[in-house]
């Protein structure tokens, strides 16, 4: 029985170990991410934090995010508002919002013609076009 309690222990003492060195891992290859990203830094102060970075991986990753932690959650969310930004843009683009009443109203009459729609639902668009 003591060699099964040993077993355990030293189960949940590896699984413990695995664990960190994953979230070590994923924490090495976001600063890695994050300084790739970074547009403001030069190629020089990028080369010496991805030497410190290859050299010693775990205390260069806690260098950096104690030296650029600050500006790393900056630097995501300002990718993030330009990314909804490029998002809505392209949504607007798609939907045909800002288009002149006239393209509006002309798209929808080739949609007529067509028979993709009726009179009834022309008459919608044009109304809409023109409010």
């Amino acid at each position: 029985m003591g060699t099964n309690a040993n077993s355990f222990w030293d189960v949940l003492l590896w699984s413990f170990w695995f664990f960190i060195w994953i979230a070590a891992l994923m924490v090495w290859f976001r600063c890695l991410m994050d300084l790739f990203g970074d547009h403001s830094l030069n190629g020089w102060a990028k080369a010496g934090w991805v030497i410190l970075m290859i050299f010693v991986p775990w205390l260069g990753a806690l260098i950096y995010l104690i030296a650029r932690g600050r500006g790393m959650a900056e630097r995501q969310m300002a990718e993030i508002a330009r990314r909804q930004a490029a998002q809505q843009d392209y949504i607007k683009q798609v939907a045909g919002e800002g288009a002149a009443p006239a393209a509006q109203i002309a798209d929808a009459k080739a949609l007529l013609d067509s028979g993709a729609i009726n009179q009834t639902e022309f008459d919608s668009l044009k109304a809409k076009a023109l409010a």
